[in-house]
């Protein structure tokens, strides 16, 4: 007998609490991406993805944590293999948790050091890029040992995001735009992160079957990134605009 299968509630409050702050953020995401860049319902509602991000990513990390220690006590309803359930809603649910902060903090820390490049060293946004490469690690170490290749694909998103996030960081020669750029894939990338978990482990207490669907995981990935792609060919265009206005006015 499982640890949680005769005291189920206490997971089952922290799942509630992972729901309530996630919907949170799935709906407030849409109103800074369509909203007018800066403007007040930018700032407040930007701020309010951010927070619900953090706190969603923080109360996955319990319920992962829990889903390692007890699987099936966590997990009743599923029909799958003890080291299967803990390693997709386990070890990679924690992967997941700590990108999506990484992802939330890394897009704020962003805004916060438009003016002072030194904020985005703080020591917290230096410890997550590397709890997000040892965290996609394991998952990917977990993924090849259960076969799982979904496991191993999605850490390659990880190992990315590390690395991007610590080339801007330490970038010695930044243009004056690179920060929006920085943030809009933080914040972006929070989102994809959050709407991945909301349609994988959503789906899987209706359509059990659709959990490991690559297909499925591909949507969040495919439309968050469209969205940096664009945002980003329009902040390029604006700096090409500055730069060539700026040249007539010296000519």
């Amino acid at each position: 007998m499982g640890l949680f299968e005769e005291f189920i509630w206490p997971f089952h409050a922290v799942v509630l609490a992972h729901i309530v702050t996630g919907a949170t953020g799935l709906l407030a995401f849409w109103v800074p991406i369509f909203a007018r860049k800066g403007g007040a319902h930018h700032r407040r509602w930007g701020k309010v993805f951010t927070a619900s991000m953090l706190a969603t990513g923080v109360i996955a990390i319990a319920i992962s944590g829990l889903t390692i220690a007890d699987p099936v006590g966590t997990h009743p309803h599923l029909d799958f293999a003890p080291a299967l359930i803990q390693g997709i809603f386990g070890w990679m649910m924690l992967y997941l948790a700590i990108l999506t902060i990484n992802l939330a903090w890394y897009g704020w820390s962003c805004i916060r050091g438009r003016h002072d490049h030194a904020i985005n060293r703080h020591p917290l946004n230096l410890v997550l890029q590397a709890a997000v490469t040892v965290t996609a690690a394991n998952c990917a170490w977990h993924g090849l040992v259960l076969g799982q290749l979904l496991m191993v694909g999605i850490s390659l998103v990880g190992f990315a995001t590390a690395a991007t996030n610590l080339w801007f960081i330490y970038k010695p020669h930044r243009g004056p735009q690179d920060w929006l750029k920085e943030h809009l894939k933080g914040l972006v990338g929070a989102g994809i992160s959050v709407y991945t978990a909301f349609f994988a482990f959503g789906a899987v207490r209706l359509m059990p079957e659709l959990a490991l669907n690559p297909g499925l995981w591909a949507v969040p990935l495919v439309t968050g990134l469209a969205i940096i792609l664009y945002h980003w060919r329009r902040i390029g265009r604006q700096q090409q605009a500055r730069a060539h206005a700026t040249r007539l006015a010296s000519s």
